[in-house]
């Protein structure tokens, strides 16, 4: 079900004209260790603490760097997180159009990781 939501999201996506270019071989490594790292580490308590869930995890950080520059990701996570706070403050990261932009541009190299490496 899951693929399934995520192979949909994706195909809308495309549809809607928001792909992401794909970054130059001098770019894949602009991204932390720290920040792969993280990514990987959370992903495996998503998907299980497998060798398996390792490999694929470790795929899909790389697909996201090969398709969002590090400061796009970085802007996209901020607002992931400040938008589950709760408060005034936190109503910024809900509407405006440059953050739902970054959140959407990282849900969509996340499909596409999905579809590559899961």
């Amino acid at each position: 079900m899951v693929r399934s939501m995520i192979a949909c999201t994706w195909a809308a996506l495309l549809a809607l004209g928001t792909t992401a270019a794909p970054l130059g071989a001098a770019d894949l490594n602009d991204y932390p260790t720290v920040a792969r790292a993280d990514y990987v580490f959370a992903c495996m308590k998503t998907n299980g603490e497998t060798r398996h869930a390792l490999d694929q995890c470790s795929c899909s950080i790389d697909v996201i760097a090969s398709l969002l520059p590090y400061e796009r990701y970085v802007a996209a996570e901020t607002v992931m997180s400040m938008s589950q706070a709760l408060g005034e403050r936190a109503s910024i990261f809900r509407t405006p159009e440059p953050a739902r932009a970054a959140l959407n541009d990282l849900r969509q190299a996340q499909a596409e990781a999905e579809v590559r490496c899961f």
